[in-house]
């Protein structure tokens, strides 16, 4: 069975502010636009990669990114999603994926894009 991956570079989806901030508004504008996006696709996978993310996202921004998804919930219509982190950040990235997966979505968080994919073609939710 065909599998449609979707690969999101977190460079284009985490900007920050002209003072090198994170700018939360502008994650959570294009969360909306991913979802939104999702919303015309069926039975799509997404691979969040955000092994070059320039931005470091607090514990507190990223449970407010899985919120935000889960108010996204009708539109955001892939059936997993794997986020794609360096070992270093492991923690935050499973802390996200922990967050969405307590709201129902299918989220893993992995440091290895192998592995990522696997999950994500694999028929098994």
């Amino acid at each position: 069975m065909p599998t449609d991956i979707r690969i999101i570079h977190a460079h284009d989806f985490i900007k920050a502010t002209p003072e090198g901030l994170l700018d939360l508004e502008e994650a959570k504008n294009i969360l909306t636009e991913i979802a939104l996006e999702s919303a015309r696709l069926a039975n799509c996978e997404v691979l969040l990669d955000t092994r070059k993310a320039q931005a470091e996202m607090s514990i507190t921004d990223l449970w407010y990114l899985a919120t935000e998804l889960s108010n996204l919930r009708k539109d955001y219509s892939c059936w997993k999603t794997a986020v794609l982190c360096p070992l270093e950040r492991f923690d935050h990235a499973g802390f996200f994926a922990l967050c969405a997966q307590n709201i129902g979505l299918q989220v893993r968080a992995f440091t290895s894009f192998e592995d990522a994919i696997e999950w994500l073609v694999a028929n098994e939710t």
